[in-house]
């Protein structure tokens, strides 16, 4: 199994890690030719703004939907969520565009809002997961095929799947628990 991140800007090089020491290859993914033959994508946290304009130079966005539309899974955190939606309150984003969702850019607040929370995600087992929110997107709705996983105490959606595509508002590469990558693992190889 080959995994890649998209190393444009942002959370890419601990998610790189984490997938290393699950046993996976994992590499940097920055030019359209790099996608090809990946079995799985991670598009990471950062500032999706400037993660969108990337793809964009670097003709990414519709090697990314071709891909999709070929079979490849897709795991975004965070900007990487913000990215995979059809929807955001971002009328000058530039994104793929492969979920079902609406979401809202920095809906917590700044930076010094940023929080930590456990979450139950039953798809993960019993034992809560730490979620790392930092100037964090939520999901506004979820439209057609769109499985909610996870969601705040206040019902806020913060973890979705949709076949092989699997979005978050938080940041579990920031965290020591490999359950998420794990499972998207699973996705990848349809073993879930």
């Amino acid at each position: 199994m080959k995994i890649g991140v998209l190393a444009s800007q942002g959370a890419f090089i601990e998610h790189i890690e984490k997938l290393r020491q699950l046993g996976v290859e994992a590499m940097p993914v920055r030019l359209p030719e790099e996608i090809e033959g990946l079995d799985g994508l991670i598009i990471p946290g950062g500032e999706s703004t400037s993660i969108g304009r990337l793809m964009r130079d670097y003709k990414l966005t519709q090697a990314i939907r071709d891909r999709v539309k070929n079979g490849m899974s897709v795991f975004g955190t965070c900007a990487g969520m913000i990215l995979m939606a059809r929807k955001s309150d971002d009328a000058y984003l530039e994104s793929p565009g492969l979920m079902g969702i609406t979401v809202r850019r920095n809906a917590f607040g700044r930076q010094r809002e940023s929080f930590e929370t456990e979450l139950n995600v039953p798809v993960l087992g019993e034992k809560p997961f730490p979620g790392v929110f930092i100037r964090a997107p939520l999901i506004e709705q979820v439209n057609g095929t769109v499985e909610v996983l996870a969601r705040l105490a206040d019902s806020t959606i913060v973890a979705v799947r949709d076949g092989k595509m699997l979005a978050l508002a938080f940041h579990p590469e920031l965290t020591d628990d490999p359950r998420f990558h794990q499972y998207f693992l699973e996705i990848v190889s349809g073993r879930d």
